[in-house]
């Protein structure tokens, strides 16, 4: 039994189409209007923060509200295709926690 499985390039050529259109949405610009990036908490011009998908288009992820947040450029570019623990692990690891896996 399968339960994971990659995106085909069709699929993700269409989950890319579905996330431009909510970038363009009122739904988005109301999202990143509070200037805080999800995962370092900073704050920021709402203009300077990029979409990201919680859960990786490349990981399975889709383009759907629940899926999509408010980040700067340095937390996009580090997570990576990283999934919520991996980078919660990652930034534990930064942050020299101690109990951190």
């Amino acid at each position: 039994m399968d339960f994971f499985s990659f995106p085909d390039d069709a699929e993700l050529k269409k989950e890319r189409a579905k996330a431009r259109l909510l970038r363009a949405s009122q739904w988005w610009k109301r999202k990143r209007s509070s200037g805080i990036c999800h995962y370092c908490g900073k704050n920021f011009s709402p203009k300077e923060l990029t979409m990201d998908h919680v859960i990786p288009l490349s990981r399975g992820g889709r383009s759907e509200k629940f899926n999509l947040v408010p980040c700067c450029k340095a937390c996009n570019t580090q997570k990576q295709r990283m999934l919520p623990t991996e980078w919660d692990d990652y930034m534990a690891r930064l942050r020299g926690d101690k109990n951190s896996v």
